[in-house]
């Protein structure tokens, strides 16, 4: 069971060269995977739960049966002539090292602070056209009618769910089930961005995709939360504010885990989220989360902020019990 969570040094490793080198542009494996799932989805493709329920079982198959391989040959050397490991000692090292490129691969908080920063600047400019054309980069809706507080908000309510989807969901897999938790949760993620939104197409085929996210979502976006508010005074907030507005707010979403993210964030912020959003043509109303004014290009910084403590408090706690339930002996 030693393979069961991922090694610390792993996880430090692997979140610092996120923090340093980001995603790459190019060649993603996460990318790859998406356009296999594709591939799939165009053979198995039919308006049915049942078809998208195959469809969600054969792309985790293949991706948790894979990592659970590729961990154990790493861990304990490829079979003999005998067909027996080569060796009977764990390779702690190799463990460490691909558990670092895995959640380095997974896990994407500085690609989503930059993009947003990025979004900010153009908004403090004056440049709406350029905030614009980054939006999509953050998040689905149309952002072609949005204005500079429109599009403030929808930067600021990404930055707080992605801070789940992206980084604290992947660290606590990780603690859960090392390597195939981290591979497997991006997975189910992906296939959620890709089918998993209501439309005529994929209102049925799409339904398992969706409910699993929601699952795998659940127990991290609550901590997700919790640290937010936990950690808002850093941005110049109020935990008691911001405890007020996750339990009052937090329900006021479509979705059962990215309302309490959004929740804690704009309480901890002390700005307004939730309203009106267009995602291809088709209008989706939030009920209001908060008591302030609407968000700016200066909130979204400070969203930033927050996103950035909360990853690093939540690889901090993954680490410490970690740690703290090794077993006397264990390999570390």
């Amino acid at each position: 069971m030693a393979t069961l969570a991922a090694p610390a040094p792993g996880l430090l490793l692997g979140y610092a060269a996120d923090l340093v080198v980001a995603d790459p542009l190019r060649a993603h494996p996460v990318a790859g995977f998406g356009q296999a799932a594709a591939r799939l989805e165009g053979a198995l493709y039919a308006d049915s739960r049942r078809r998208g329920t195959l469809f969600v079982a054969v792309c985790l198959g293949v991706v948790s049966g894979s990592s659970w391989l590729l961990v154990r040959t790493v861990n304990t050397g490829a079979p003999g002539a005998t067909g027996r490991p080569a060796s009977g000692r764990p390779n702690a090292r190799g463990l460490a090292a691909l558990t670092a490129v895995a959640t380095w691969t997974v896990v994407g908080g500085e690609s989503l602070a930059r993009v947003a920063t990025r979004l900010r600047r153009h908004l403090a400019d004056g440049d709406i056209d350029g905030a614009r054309a980054l939006l999509p980069s953050l998040c689905g809706r149309d952002p072609n009618a949005l204005d500079a507080s429109g599009l403030a908000r929808a930067a600021v309510e990404s930055v707080a769910e992605n801070t789940s989807d992206a980084v604290v969901a992947p660290l606590v897999w990780a603690g859960l089930a090392g390597v195939p938790g981290l591979l497997t949760y991006r997975a189910i993620n992906t296939l959620d961005a890709m089918v998993g939104h209501r439309s005529p197409r994929y209102e049925r085929f799409g339904w398992a995709a969706a409910r699993l996210d929601d699952l795998a979502n659940y127990v991290p976006a609550r901590l997700t939360a919790a640290l937010a508010v936990l950690l808002a005074p850093l941005v110049g907030g109020s935990r008691a504010a911001a405890l007020r507005v996750l339990r009052r707010d937090g329900a006021r979403h479509p979705s059962p885990n990215a309302g309490r993210c959004e929740a804690a964030f704009a309480g901890a912020l002390g700005v307004t989220l939730g309203g009106s959003n267009v995602y291809g043509g088709r209008a989706e109303t939030r009920g209001p989360q908060g008591a302030g004014p609407d968000p700016s290009a200066a909130d979204i910084a400070r969203a930033v902020r927050l996103s950035r403590a909360v990853g690093l408090a939540a690889l901090l706690l993954v680490v410490t019990v970690r740690a703290g339930g090794r077993r006397p002996g264990a390999p570390r």
